[in-house]
């Protein structure tokens, strides 16, 4: 735990009450040196002192929040500020809760105790979502970033290194509104960054101001190899079957492709003899299997 205050009396007494209660504490007297600290460690929880000289702790854990290892760090802020613009503005920076000052000690330790529990099991369902191989993220309306997968940040980070949470890159951004704007089940929208296309799927809506949108990431090329080497196919017998599985008919296939519609069923015909299917459907069920595993 990282406790976060610039007052010699108050981390005193916050460290000798939660290492009582069997924490492990970490201090840092101001926002710039628990930047600094972070550097090196992953607190479970921080709680921030709300008024410090400086970088206060509304701007520190708007710095904090935007680095994606502490996406799941439960912020709780200590504040003798009561005004409800006050509390506001910790919500908005990132923080999950507040106790004011002075301190209850049973309160405290409560609080802690809830927010640690529900950020391991926010975590560890993330993680299991990632090892699964589903790349997730939640958006708001504004289209900022609520949450997101470790692969999905992993991704988001090496194809745009300049990223910052919780506003997504411009380009993404764009697609995630087009999504959002169609409001409709499996909306999609596609994007090329980095050198990487980038497809967005809504799964649904998981509240009033959560879009739920799985992330997929393909290079140039690659479903047309795949499909390639796992069924002996040309690269253009590839081609045809990868916009077959998309459900697009001949015409707007030769369209796309630069070839006669003659010359996609010619194409269709050898991929169905090596498929050994009879049908676009059976050929399009095969492709979908294929680039899913």
């Amino acid at each position: 735990m990282l406790v976060v205050d610039d007052t010699p009396d108050s981390l005193r007494f916050l460290t000798d009450t939660l290492e009582g209660a069997g924490m492990t504490v970490l201090i840092a007297t101001d926002g710039e040196a628990a930047l600094e600290l972070l550097e090196h460690v992953t607190p479970d929880i921080v709680l921030m002192d709300a008024m410090m000289p400086g970088l206060d702790g509304f701007a520190t854990t708007r710095r904090i929040k935007q680095d994606p290892r502490f996406a799941q760090a439960p912020i709780i802020f200590m504040t003798g500020l009561t005004e409800t613009e006050h509390v506001v503005h910790g919500f908005a920076a990132g923080g999950v809760d507040y106790v004011h000052k002075p301190i209850v000690v049973e309160e405290l330790i409560a609080r802690i105790r809830v927010h640690l529990a529900n950020a391991r099991v926010a975590q560890g369902s993330h993680v299991a979502l990632d090892a699964s191989g589903r790349l997730l993220l939640a958006v708001d309306a504004a289209g900022n970033l609520l949450w997101s997968t470790p692969r999905a940040d992993e991704v988001l980070g090496r194809l745009v290194p300049d990223w910052r949470r919780p506003a997504l890159p411009a380009a993404i951004a764009a697609a995630v509104r087009r999504i959002q704007a169609a409001d409709a089940d499996t909306a999609t929208a596609r994007v090329d960054v980095g050198g990487s296309r980038l497809e967005f799927v809504l799964l649904n809506r998981a509240g009033p101001d959560e879009w739920l949108i799985r992330l997929t990431e393909a290079r140039e090329g690659d479903d047309e190899r795949i499909l390639a080497a796992r069924h002996v196919l040309t690269s253009r017998e590839a081609e045809v079957l990868l916009w077959v599985s998309r459900g697009k008919p001949n015409r707007e296939i030769s369209e796309i492709l630069g070839i006669s519609p003659r010359t996609v069923n010619k194409h269709l015909e050898q991929v169905f003899e090596k498929l050994g299917v009879e049908n676009r459907a059976s050929a399009a069920a095969i492709a979908v299997r294929t680039l899913a595993g």
